[in-house]
């Protein structure tokens, strides 16, 4: 990235040259403070060779300084009333395009192979708040090939990203992260004041170093399990189970959870990422595999 950047409105401004106002209804907290910028694209660690896909980019601040430091940009923007403001923003970077969508509806894989061939991708994104998991599901479950992902995410999912089994935010959303991704690292604390308008919650700066893409067929298997054992937590695994998997009879999940070495009676909330493969491997009748991927 160059030691300068060019000189951009401030939001506010942006926002007033088009008469524009932030809604609500999209979550549109815009990032505003210079250094925490800077950080994310340097947790991106882009060398000027990379293909990032950037989720939602609001006012173009972020995508700017991609722009100068990747090879190339694809920015998924849900608002196209702000294509004017992109348009102004990103007017001397030929290197960037912009795909006018929701990104829960658009197709990933398609449009990134579209912008970036066969290239493996680098996700960078300031999620908002009331999409933050289903966006991450996406992109880890049915997305392109990414091998790093650095998200602004509310802290406590950053909380819930690496916690450990057995605590209140302990979820299916930490089994599955932990699933795909080798690494989890919290980059910075974002105060609400670096955004505007100002939300009611500080945020966080993760990046996610991930796996080489896990063997799609325990990747099902996993995620089958883990939402139906997450589903009504509250009871055991084998009651869970007995209700959310259609088609097995109770005493074969009861055997599948002690050949996976899971007691019935325990509940999801307590078993480790390693208990969650056995259990998906026993429940699939096939052999387990004896390391991590």
């Amino acid at each position: 990235m160059t030691e300068s950047q060019p000189s951009v409105p401030s939001a506010a401004e942006l926002l007033r040259r088009y008469a524009l106002h932030p809604k609500k209804s999209l979550g549109q907290h815009f990032l505003v403070d210079d250094r925490i910028l800077e950080r994310i694209v340097a947790a991106a660690d882009l060398s000027g060779r990379e293909a990032v896909l950037e989720i939602g980019p609001g006012l173009g601040a972020l995508t700017l300084r991609l722009a100068q430091a990747a090879w190339r940009v694809l920015a998924v923007e849900k608002d196209r009333a702000l294509q004017p403001v992109l348009s102004e923003v990103l007017r001397d970077f030929g290197n960037v395009q912009v795909c006018w969508g929701d990104v829960l509806e658009v197709d990933l894989p398609r449009i990134c192979e579209d912008a970036f061939g066969s290239r493996t991708v680098r996700v960078v994104a300031n999620l908002p708040y009331y999409v933050t998991t289903p966006v991450m599901m996406k992109l880890l479950e049915a997305g392109p090939v990414i091998d790093r992902m650095v998200l602004m995410v509310q802290r406590e999912v950053a909380d819930r990203l690496t916690a450990q089994p057995g605590t209140k935010t302990y979820g299916a959303l930490t089994v599955a992260v932990q699933w795909f991704a080798e690494k989890i690292e919290s980059v910075a604390r974002v105060p609400a004041s670096c955004f505007w308008p100002r939300p009611e919650v500080d945020s966080v700066v993760v990046r996610l170093d991930l796996r080489p893409r896990p063997d799609p067929e325990m990747s099902r298997r996993l995620s089958r399990v883990v939402r139906a054992g997450f589903g009504q937590r509250r009871k055991t695994l084998l009651n869970a189970l007995s209700h959310a998997l259609a088609g097995r009879d109770r005493a074969s999940i009861a055997q599948a959870l002690r050949d996976a070495g899971v007691a019935p009676d325990r509940r999801a909330e307590t078993l480790s990422l390693e208990e969650f493969m056995r259990l998906a491997q026993a429940l699939a009748d096939g052999v387990y595999p004896k390391s991590m991927p």
